[in-house]
């Protein structure tokens, strides 16, 4: 058994390298798996240039049933090495996502969602046959059906300004300066994929000081945007001549070095302030008025850090609820006094300012 490091490219079979390491080390796994594309023969444009398909020999496999026993050879290793709060997600094509799917499940995996990645600039159906492929399934899910793992909810829906971060994630496919060449000019990788995919991915499903796996680490895109975000990371790779761009590529990287930019908004694990503390605290005095946005209700401060309005009394969330005939309602969102020149603000930017006052680090 190996010593853990990290931010580190591991030569070698990913399998086994797996294998070596820890159990229950790593805190996220990222795979791009071999898609298993078989391809048959070679692919022209109509104007008969040659393109570029996934022809590597680290792409090619005997059978299904063979790249069913290597999919499960991996996942089962990735199982043992991944935190019992951890995630993993493979991302895949219509050629293989559904065999995957399928493994994951009769491993244990528990699903959480499959995201779609929507390609701006999808590669078009050069012999017109089939329908322009032009998106790819990640697969996310936990170690197990009970799994604390990591979301980072509040983060994402800010990310997203404010709209809760949906499924269907639209990008363009890498290319230009991104896409990493060869000596003669040529692609490095067939099937690197965009930094913004796993700067969404990462931002997602770890924290900073996370340890992040790559066992397809191919040109290193986990590598770098890892150490970007202030994650940690190991990569497995096989083939010298992506290891050695990822090195260059990651050696490059400027992390970010403030800690204040790295932390991520986490509104349910904001300590917790009652109403009447804002009282307690003199920011609000009973007697005084609360409206909402459009003053539409009004409601009357109590000493015990109750309201009242048109004979309806109790907590913030139960009379804002009560007064809109709805079943809950968010008090701190939902109320606010008059802050000078009949200017209104919302209340929760007390409960703010008492966080600061008496949590600040």
């Amino acid at each position: 058994m190996t010593t853990l490091k990290t931010n580190v490219i591991l030569p070698g079979d990913s399998i086994e390298l797996m294998n070596s390491l820890p159990a229950k080390s790593v805190d996220m796994i990222f795979a791009d798996p071999p898609y298993n594309m078989q391809l048959g023969g070679e692919l022209f444009r109509p104007d008969s240039s040659f393109v570029e398909g996934v022809t590597d020999e680290w792409d090619q496999f005997s059978d299904a049933r063979a790249y069913d026993d290597f999919t499960t050879a991996w996942l089962t290793a990735a199982k043992r090495v991944l935190k019992d709060d951890g995630t993993l997600t493979v991302i895949g094509s219509y050629h293989n996502i559904f065999r995957v799917g399928y493994i994951l499940q009769n491993l244990g995996f528990w699903i959480l969602n499959d995201i779609l990645w929507i390609k701006d600039n999808p590669m078009p159906n050069m012999k017109g046959t089939r329908l322009c492929n032009a998106h790819e399934t990640l697969i996310w899910c936990s170690k197990s059906r009970n799994a604390k793992y990591t979301f980072n909810y509040e983060a994402m829906k800010a990310f997203n300004e404010d709209k809760q971060l949906r499924s269907d994630w639209y990008m363009p496919i890498c290319s230009g300066h991104e896409r990493l060449k060869d000596e003669n000019g040529n692609k490095l990788h067939s099937t690197q994929k965009p930094e913004a995919l796993l700067y969404r991915l990462l931002m997602m499903t770890t924290k900073p000081g996370d340890i992040v796996l790559d066992p397809f680490f191919g040109t290193g895109t986990t590598g770098a945007v890892a150490k970007r975000l202030g994650r940690k990371f190991i990569g497995m790779e096989r083939e010298l001549r992506y290891i050695k761009g990822a090195e260059k590529r990651i050696n490059a990287i400027v992390p970010i070095s403030d800690p204040s930019a790295l932390r991520m908004s986490c509104k349910r694990k904001e300590p917790r302030i009652p109403f009447g503390t804002v009282l307690e605290y003199g920011l609000l005095q009973a007697g005084d008025w609360l409206f909402d946005a459009k003053q539409h209700f009004a409601a009357k401060v109590r000493s015990d850090g109750s309201l009242l309005a048109d004979n309806i009394s109790g907590s913030i969330h139960k009379v804002g609820a009560a007064l809109q005939g709805l079943p809950s309602c968010n008090g701190w969102t939902f109320w606010h006094f008059e802050k000078r020149c009949h200017d209104l603000e919302v209340i929760d930017t007390l409960r703010q300012k008492l966080r600061m006052k008496l949590f600040a680090a």
